[in-house]
């Protein structure tokens, strides 16, 4: 797990951007110059953890850097008769590039991105994984090409700040985060998950590799698609403990953690560590009890970590900085926080149990939509709920669902902005799925790849640590998308999964009322900063006419009525970074 930079000119700033990363692999910083050409990486050494596995690394006319694990390289090597000197999963790519070219991305197992430059070709080929586990930024301008891990490289190595990007921040509304291809800032973009780039002198492209849009249904009995889930999902735990480091859990006691966490356990030869995070106040958030039986019933030796107000609000800054945009997940904070104290414990790289819910319907607002597939009627006056808007779609036979997390609606986005250009932002994810399908695939493109991910990426890294997520394994979500849909619900969310973890985990834990992830945001900051909220909001108003006031003013203060918090925490962490960066 590492970071990367690279350019196609040389400058002196390079070294700095490549520093502005180091917190991404401390153990070992590199830099190489061709001509030119200019590549720089930080090392967090996991599997093989010799110099000889340091990058960029360069075999023959080839130079890589890379950021992420390859599962499967040791099956790899011998599968493709591949001749590799170092005993590293960053060689093993360089290999089969040589032997397929471009041609062999849906070989590798894992979370990756990487860049190759052949040096004959002057040609780069960049990569960004299946799901997009791993970040993959790049600038391309007037023949200028930067790419990096993180924009606060890319923004090093530009001559100046681009300017305020509209698009990114409408999708952020919405989606928390800017979604296809777009950042804050005009010309750097992200490379979307399952992508790739081919660029020399004379070609730039950009095209898919993979993506879930043509699963199959298959027709199985219930025995055998639990069974299989059983063996995929034990298969993923396995793959994702190779490492040459101690690998720990995140262990929240929800459903997810917990199977992880167990599955672990049992193929360990010796006790796990798990961790866990409370609160010190409003503890009605918290799930520590829940952690603890697990923690006990697998006998892994348990951490937890209690935070409050102070050490939220102190975070918050730092989370922006390390993810350089908005960024509206508010549980990048607790994220930011855990991964901190785990890696205190010396420890580089945790299991997640991110992605469950997606594959296995987890979420109680997946049912309560699909309802409005059956029964909706003629929209009324505009209301300023989800439900007169899951009506409105229904009832206009638009995409119902688009995302878990979705925030303001188009309509609601009317009433915000002084300046408003509707805009589909789902076109480009036509699919050809029913309903139920649709919710794990609209999820994936948008939930999973562009928010969660980088929810994990950035605050683990952050603190140089590596979470890897065994249900996000593409075999195992491919899987799932294929059963058939009267079998996936059952009678309950994540009816196929509570099979499952049956088997492994106390019935406390398999049949808990479902509590998703939440803590005191909203709370603590009303304690902290009060009107200072709002005139953080409308400070934006004094540099742009950007907000509609009275709108703004409804927002702050249903919040303080626990309505519509999702929407002010939006608000204000964009504020907040404008605020600061124009």
């Amino acid at each position: 797990m590492c970071g990367i930079v690279g350019c196609n000119f040389n400058t002196d700033k390079f070294i700095k951007a490549v520093e502005l990363i180091n917190h991404r692999g401390p153990d070992n910083l590199g830099y190489v110059n061709f001509e030119n050409f200019s590549f720089g990486h930080t090392r967090l050494a996991i599997i093989d953890l010799n110099e000889e596995a340091n990058q960029p690394m360069s075999f023959d006319d080839l130079i890589i850097t890379f950021n992420g694990e390859i599962y499967n390289y040791q099956e790899l090597i011998k599968e493709e008769n591949l001749n590799c000197i170092t005993k590293s999963d960053t060689e093993v790519i360089i290999r089969l590039y040589q032997k397929y070219e471009r041609a062999f991305l849906n070989k590798l197992e894992g979370m990756f991105s990487f860049c190759i430059f052949d040096k004959k070709k002057k040609s780069f080929f960049c990569v960004r994984d299946r799901f997009g586990k791993k970040p993959f930024y790049f600038y391309f301008k007037e023949k200028k090409f930067i790419y990096a891990s993180e924009i606060k490289s890319i923004l090093k190595l530009l001559d100046s700040t681009p300017s305020f990007n509209q698009n990114a921040f409408s999708e952020y509304l919405t989606f928390s985060t800017p979604i296809n291809g777009n950042t804050f800032y005009e010309g750097i973009e992200k490379l979307e998950a399952g992508h790739f780039i081919y660029l020399d002198s004379t070609t730039f492209i950009k095209e898919k590799y993979y993506d879930i849009d043509k699963i199959e249904v298959s027709e199985q009995n219930e025995k055998d698609i639990v069974d299989k889930i059983e063996d995929l999902l034990t298969n993923s735990v396995k793959q994702r403990l190779v490492s040459d480091v101690e690998v720990a859990t995140l262990l929240s006691g929800g459903l997810d953690s917990s199977l992880v966490s167990a599955l672990y356990s049992k193929y360990s030869d010796k006790k796990i560590n798990t961790f866990c995070i409370g609160y010190d106040k409003h503890t009605h958030y918290s799930e520590l009890p829940f952690a603890k039986l697990v923690a006990k019933h697998i006998n892994s030796n348990h951490h937890e970590l209690i935070i409050g107000r102070k050490d939220f609000i102190e975070t918050i800054d730092k989370m922006l900085d390390f993810v350089d945009e908005p960024f509206a997940d508010s549980a990048a904070i607790p994220t930011y926080l855990i991964s901190q104290y785990i890696n205190k414990q010396g420890i580089k790289v945790a299991l997640s149990g991110e992605g469950s819910d997606e594959s296995f319907l987890g979420y109680d607002n997946y049912f309560k939509v699909l309802e409005y597939y059956k029964n909706f009627e003629k929209p009324q006056e505009f209301k300023l709920t989800k439900e007169w808007e899951y009506n409105k779609r229904a009832y206009f036979n638009e995409p119902i669902y688009r995302m878990c997390g979705e925030t303001f609606s188009e309509e609601q986005k009317k009433r915000l902005l002084s300046t408003y250009q509707e805009k589909n932002l789902i076109e480009k994810y036509k699919v050809d799925y029913d309903p139920t399908r649709w919710l794990t695939y609209i999820d994936f493109k948008i939930w999973i790849a562009e928010v969660l991910m980088t929810k994990i990426d950035r605050m683990s890294m952050a603190n140089s640590l590596e979470l890897r997520a065994p249900f996000l394994d593409h075999k195992l979500v491919e899987y799932l998308l294929g059963v058939d849909e009267k079998i996936k619900k059952g009678d309950t969310n994540k009816y196929l999964l509570k099979i499952v973890a049956s088997k492994y985990l106390p019935k406390e834990i398999v049949h808990r009322q479902k509590k998703g992830f939440s803590f005191p945001f909203i709370e603590w900051l009303y304690e902290e900063y009060k009107e200072e909220i709002l005139d953080t909001i409308l400070k934006v108003n004094e540099k742009e006419e950007i907000f509609n006031k009275d709108f703004v003013k409804f927002i702050y203060n249903e919040s303080k009525e626990n309505k519509f918090k999702q929407y002010l925490w939006n608000l204000y962490i964009f504020a907040r970074w404008f605020n600061k960066h124009y």
